[in-house]
Order: structure tokens, then sequence, then C-alpha cells
């Protein structure tokens, strides 16, 4: 491997270090070439923004690739039951899930969603 590919992976937390620092979309999809995954990326490039104002990291499987969290796709998919197909899973601070999909989330949805849970409130004040 690399070396700079090993000091990129070294410094992604694993979701569990994420846990009441950030919230996780979790974005699963069988192939890079799943439509599902390319919408909800053209969702997302949208969002950042919104996203950062919201501690959002986005943590995307593809087959046995992870991006933006240090797990192993295996780990993960076990962890939250991923099916084979297309599946996108909000987790909150508390490291709970929050929403699950088969199909892409609209940003609305997950704007609201976020701008409900106690913790977004709290930071709010």
């Amino acid at each position: 491997m690399p070396l700079l590919l090993a000091i990129a992976l070294a410094a992604s937390p694993t979701i569990a270090q994420m846990k009441w620092e950030r919230r996780v979309l979790i974005v699963s999809a069988p192939t890079a070439e799943d439509p599902a995954l390319a919408e909800q990326r053209r969702i997302l490039a949208g969002w950042k923004t919104n996203a950062a104002a919201r501690d959002l990291t986005i943590v995307e499987i593809v087959g046995d690739t992870v991006r933006g969290a240090s797990d192993p796709a295996a780990a993960l998919r076990r962890k939250y039951h991923l099916p084979a197909s297309f599946t996108a899973i909000l987790i909150g601070k508390d490291g709970g899930e929050k929403l699950r999909s088969a199909k892409p989330f609209p940003a609305a949805a997950l704007e609201a969603t976020i701008d409900a849970m106690p913790m977004r409130k709290a930071g709010q004040r």
C-alpha cells in the first residue's frame, strides 16, 4: 500500500469514534455504477454547506471500499445489516439509527430529521 494512502486511511476515525461528535450518513451500494449511489452523491454535492453546518460526515461503502471512515466494509455491513442493494442510513450523534432508506435521501428529509434532533436543537440555542 502506498504510504500516502496508508496515512489517509489512518487519519479517518471509525464510526464509533465519531459518536457524540458527528452525525454519520452511511451510503452503501454494491458498485460504483449504482444509479441510486450517483443520485445520492448528486443530492449531497448540492448540500455540502448544510451538511457541514449539521456536523454530518458521509461514509460511503461501495463494494469492499469504505470512504469517510476507517472501518472495514464487512464490519459495517454486519453491524448495520446492510443488504447487497443500495441503502442509506442516518446515524445520530448518540450512535443510534435515525433514518434508513433503500432510495437516496432527499436533502429536505435529511435537513428536517437532523434539525428535529435534540442535540441539533441544543446546538442552535
